[in-house]
């Protein structure tokens, strides 16, 4: 696969234990099952799709850069670093492709320290509160977006 056919999809802290912690919030799929809806999309769009998942904040930044030289297009959901990491953001930053922040909760609805996100500042476009769909409307928009490129 070359690069221009693979997508990343970078999911930060606690995501890991979606389908077990406040279901009220992010529901009952676990992140195993949205990854595999998203590998299967991807494959039926043509496109790869390759899922990364650590509660470590260096280990994201590690796999951004990363994918400077492998992926057209990344998707994010950097869980709590969201909101407080300036060194996402400038991972982020070096990646000259698409990229789409993802929330699986509306994060301008909750706690005033969620209205804020870092990671907002370079992105292509923010997708928040469509719980588990919200994925699936990250990958149709960052594939529309690389098309478009």
């Amino acid at each position: 696969m070359n690069k221009l056919s693979k997508i990343l999809v970078i999911n930060g802290p606690n995501l890991n234990l979606l389908g077990d912690r406040e279901k009220n919030i992010y529901g009952t799929f676990t992140l195993k099952e949205i990854e595999k809806k998203l590998v299967k999309i991807g494959n039926e769009s043509n496109y790869k799709v390759a899922c990364f998942q650590s509660n470590i904040e260096g280990e994201i930044i590690d796999c951004i850069q990363r994918a400077y030289k492998q992926y057209l297009g990344i998707i994010i959901n950097a869980g709590g670093y969201t909101h407080t990491s300036i060194a996402i953001m400038d991972a982020l930053k070096i990646f000259k492709g698409p990229i789409i922040e993802v929330h699986m909760s509306n994060i301008y609805g909750r706690e005033k320290f969620r209205n804020h996100s870092y990671v907002s500042y370079v992105a292509s476009g923010s997708i928040c509160g469509l719980g588990e769909i919200g994925y699936e409307v990250a990958l149709n928009s960052i594939i529309y977006l690389i098309k478009s490129e």
